[in-house]
């Protein structure tokens, strides 16, 4: 195996653990019926496709612009 081949399987192996935390951060649980930021109704559908969600769909869109 040559330095490219190693240097590969280390960027494999550090996405690998990437994906592994990224997904372990994931929202679980019951969602919330209300915003936790303004309040609003939580979609039924939102709350289903994104189990464990505090927010509806725009604060978390502002949530996440003002973390990145």
């Amino acid at each position: 195996m040559d330095e490219a081949d190693l240097a590969q399987r280390e960027q494999e192996r550090e996405l690998r653990r990437l994906l592994a935390a990224c997904a372990y951060a994931l929202p679980r649980g019951e969602s919330a019926r209300e915003c936790a930021d303004c309040g609003q109704a939580i979609p039924e559908a939102r709350r289903v496709a994104m189990p464990g969600c505090s927010r509806c769909i725009g604060c978390q869109e502002q949530f996440e612009g003002n973390n990145q």
